[in-house]
């Protein structure tokens, strides 16, 4: 499994340019913008799903996009039981914990279990800002940077209009 360091060493290998912030741990949209500049853009947050077929995904989005499941579980093609994965599968799948949730947590998914879902909204953004697989620091990257990072991984991003 991948740890901070080595995720952060894999975008570098990558040729991907990134800077990581560290802060105290934040666990909401809310507390993640009480500690960084009002200036910046391009923050997400993210949600790891499961359906009774035991398919996941982690969604990614911008932060202050509200979320319909019900409609999020259509548009994903998902089945009934569409919710957030156990704390315990959040752990065994991404080997992350709860409220680290990431899009490079991805790297950790080497089997390939799961489908990373990208906001639209992000394509247009100049950076993202995301958690290096912990919450008390936060990595900024380019949208094509996540993505190269994600194909490198193996997973190709599905786009959410």
């Amino acid at each position: 499994m991948h740890d901070e360091q080595s995720v952060l060493a894999l975008l570098t290998e990558l040729g991907i340019e990134h800077d990581t912030v560290r802060h105290a741990p934040v666990h909401t949209v809310a507390e993640a913008k009480a500690v960084r500049r009002a200036e910046e853009v391009g923050h997400v947050k993210n949600l790891f799903l499961r359906d009774r077929k035991r398919r996941m995904w982690l969604v990614t989005l911008l932060e202050d996009r509200v979320v319909d499941l019900g409609t999020l579980r259509a548009t994903l093609g998902a089945s009934s039981g569409f919710g957030f994965a156990s704390h315990d599968r959040l752990r065994e799948v991404l080997g992350i914990e709860p409220g680290s949730v990431t899009p490079l947590a991805a790297a950790n998914d080497a089997d390939g279990l799961v489908t990373v879902v990208l906001d639209a909204g992000l394509r247009e953004l100049p950076e993202i800002h995301c958690h290096p697989l912990h919450n008390a620091a936060t990595t900024r990257l380019s949208a094509a940077g996540l993505v190269r990072f994600l194909r490198h991984t193996g997973h190709e991003p599905v786009w959410l209009a």
